[in-house]
Parts: structure tokens; sequence; C-alpha cells
């Protein structure tokens, strides 16, 4: 039974009004939008922030040696930005298969130089380092006897989910198909399908070559990126392209704005849209419903939750008669507000217990994380205080702030009471989902501490509306 309960309402200031987001529509261009947004990608590829950034000026710049323009160097450029959509997408599998952290597994996996040999060494020096000998010597005989088909499993998994949500987002084929084929190889050694020459995407090519640039020059230097990229050239990279690489980096300034602190700007400039965008609201929903698309895709115990909050959200959001306007602009918070859980790792997240002190530590991170990233996009900054505030409490007890009373606004204490009821009703590492009357008793405990008992009586009245006959 859902049973609303009377409670004093609580005066929380709406960061809705206070944002001005009344105001006329602004100019907007993709390349910045994007491209702020790729730090969230960074962060799950285990990539120094801006890593995205960074491909897309080497990329472009081989691009530019190449001549190439119009349409074909605008999908490399978007190519570029979104190269690891799908990078989420495998990370649950990747930490079930080698037993291993998939943040930093990933991140040390593309530092070797894609021999055989470098790969076996991988392979025995990463794989189930936390856990016991058994458990570690089955996990490696059977990434031995069955590497091929498990890295085929990761890539396709990871490249297919990249090319549909760049679909979701509105790209040319040309810019899906060059996400779907960033690790094939010129020589036929990559995957998943295997293509070979010019099977294979030219911009794909380049945004595979750019990121083996980005990687090895962040840690090794100019040097140690030309020779991995040299020494790959025929197998990996197509010759043609290793040349227009060497045009392009003898340039004066190749290498210096790489480590330049306004390269992001100079990349956005560099959007080869031919006129800025005014804003459009359904584009914006697109937006936000791909990214969180890559942060449900990190975790089968988060599969659909952001849409399943955004849905609790607006509906509590319904119950307390905010404007049409208003609760899209809440729905967008609702979708990104996990972004930050990009940056945790899946031995984490998936853990079949609960965490202890350190792995919670990080969890308690996930916030911040969301709300940084938001803040550094123009279309998404109004939003980010209240995705940051999702965790806390009315109480002032909950983080990462500490944040309660009249400083906690009204469409955080709405997203939290969303996001708690939706926790408490889907399946977790440690438990099954709960009954409804369950965790609404749950909840209704902490009412006053950690929810305003206003939004959670508008989460009753919501489900109450929802509830067949025989369960009122």
């Amino acid at each position: 039974m859902f049973m609303q309960t009377a409670a004093p309402v609580i005066a929380a200031k709406s960061l809705y009004t206070a944002a001005g987001t009344h105001a006329p529509p602004r100019a907007l261009r993709l390349g910045s939008l994007l491209g702020a947004m790729s730090y969230a990608l960074d962060m799950t590829e285990g990539q120094p922030p801006g890593h995205c950034i960074r491909c897309c000026w080497i990329g472009t710049r081989i691009g530019k040696a190449l001549e190439i323009t119009g349409q074909a160097y605008e999908d490399l450029y978007f190519t570029l930005l979104l190269k690891d959509l799908g990078c989420s997408s495998n990370a649950a599998r990747i930490c079930e298969l080698y037993i291993a952290d998939d943040i930093t597994f990933k991140r040390d996996f593309k530092m070797i130089d894609g021999s055989l040999s470098a790969a076996l060494r991988f392979v025995f020096t990463k794989t189930g380092l936390g856990a016991g000998l058994s458990e570690r010597l089955r996990a490696t005989v059977n990434i031995l006897r069955n590497g091929g088909d498990i890295s085929r499993e990761l890539i396709e998994t990871r490249c297919n989910r990249g090319a549909d949500i760049a679909a979701k987002m509105r790209f040319s084929k040309a810019v899906q198909e060059g996400i779907r084929s960033l690790d094939e190889h010129w020589g036929g050694g990559g995957k998943p399908l295997g293509l070979s020459g010019d099977d294979i995407p030219r911009i794909s090519n380049i945004a595979l070559m750019a990121q083996v640039v980005d990687i090895f020059h962040s840690a090794q230097g100019p040097e140690a990126a030309m020779a991995e990229i040299e020494g790959r050239a025929g197998d990996w990279f197509d010759p043609a392209l290793v040349a227009a690489l060497k045009t392009a980096s003898a340039t004066p300034d190749f290498w210096t704005r790489l480590n330049d602190p306004d390269l992001a700007e100079l990349v956005f400039s560099l959007d080869p849209s031919e006129t800025a965008l005014d804003v459009d609201e359904d584009y914006l929903d697109d937006i936000a419903s791909a990214f969180s698309d890559v942060v449900d895709a990190k975790s089968p115990f988060t599969a659909d939750h952001s849409n399943r909050v955004t849905l609790y959200t607006d509906m509590i959001a319904e119950e307390l008669g905010l404007s049409a306007d208003h609760r899209r602009w809440l729905r967008r918070a609702a979708l990104l507000h996990d972004l930050g859980k990009l940056a945790v790792s899946n031995q984490i997240l998936d853990k079949p217990g609960r965490p202890d002190a350190t792995e919670w530590a990080t969890i308690r991170t996930h916030p911040k994380y969301s709300q940084t990233i938001l803040e550094r996009v123009e279309a998404f900054c109004d939003i980010a205080p209240v995705a940051g505030a999702h965790h806390e409490r009315v109480d002032g007890k909950g983080y990462p702030a500490g944040l309660g009373g009249k400083d906690l606004c009204l469409e955080a204490r709405i997203l939290a009471v969303a996001d708690v009821f939706d926790a408490l009703t889907a399946d977790r590492p440690y438990r099954a989902a709960m009954p409804i009357a369950k965790a609404l008793e749950i909840m209704a405990a902490d009412v006053e501490a950690a929810f305003d008992p206003v939004c959670f009586a508008a989460l009753q009245g919501g489900l109450a509306k929802l509830a067949s006959p025989d369960e009122i």
C-alpha cells in the first residue's frame, strides 16, 4: 500500500530559478559541448584528463597534412572526440575475466607494444593480482586458451556500443563506422572483424594512431611516440598516414600544444561545423541520454539506472507542480547525475559484498566528479550542482560536501529521493531488489534526516497513481 504522510514543507531554494534558465537559446558548437563531455570518457579509460582533446588535436593535424576537407574533415573531428563512447561497456567483463581493476587494466594495456610476447607478459603480470592463487591460475589459463575470442568479444562490445551511441547522438554513418572500426589494423591483425588496408575507414586508422601518439607522448615524450608509430607502420597503420604524421609533427607547435593548458579551447575553435547552432532542447536531451547510456553500460547492476532515476525524479517533480520546462531541465540532471561513476573501478561497483572503508571512500568521490565534468560544459553547467549533490542529506550528513538545510536545493532533494528509491528496488551485487513497500518503509524511517518529507510524500503520491488497484 502506498500512503502519503503529512509533512511540513521545508523551504528549499531552486537552482532552476536562480540559474535564469528561461534565457533565450545560446549559440553552441558541438565541438565545445562534446569535447567537454569527453573528459568523462577519459576517466573510464584511465587516461590523463584531456586525452580525447589531445587526440583530436593530433588527428586533425594529420588530417590537415592529408588535405582532408569538408564533410570528411568534420567526420574525422567528431570521430576523434567521440572515439571512446563505448569504453564503459566492457568494463564489467574485463573485471570478471581478468579479476582486475578495469580502469588501470585499460590504461596499462594500451602501453604494451602490440607484440604477442608483450601481451603474454601483460596477462601474467596483471591477471588476478588481488585474488587467491587457484582463482588467479584458473583465470590465467582461461585467457591463454581463449585469448583471441576474449579480445574480440571485448573490442566488439566496445566498438559496437560506441557506434550505437554515436547514432543516438545523430552523427553520420561515417562517424559511426569510424568508431566501430577504431581497433582494426592496417595489416589485418585488428579486431573485431580483422579488416585490412583500404577496407578500414581512414578516419578510424587516424584516430587509432592519434590515440597511440598521445598515450606514449604523455608517458615517455615525442621521440617514444614517433618510434612507436613507425614501428607499427604497415602493421597497425597505413604507411601513408605515418608519413602524414611525420609531416604534421614537424610543425613548430605540434608537440608543444599538447602541453598547453589552453589546448581545449583551441580544439573547440577548430570545430569544422560551418556555423554555430542555436541550442536545440531536443538535441540536448539526446546528448544527455547518450551519455547516461555510457554510464549505465559500465555495470550490469546499474543498467538503465539513470533512466529509472529520471522517471522517478520527473514523477516527484510533477507531483510538486514544477513547470514543464523546469522538469525537463531536472531530467537532464537526473540522466547525468552518475557521470562520476566512470572513474570508479568495476571491482568496487560490482563487488559481491559491501564495500570496505577504502572502497567506500572511492565511491564517495563520484558525485564530485559528476559536478566537475558538467561544470566544463556550457550547456549543462547549471545542472552541475544538482548532480553533485544527489548524495547529500537534509541533516547535512551526506557527501561529498555535507550540504544540508537551506543549502540543499530543491532539485537535489528530489534527485536524492529518486536515486535511493531506485537503488533499493533494483538488484545490487550484494542483495536482490527489495519490494516497493519495503523500500518505502526503509526510506520513511529516514525522512527529515536523509530525505525531504515533501519530496518523499510526492514519490509516494506518484507511485500510488501507477499502482494496480489490488496494490492500493
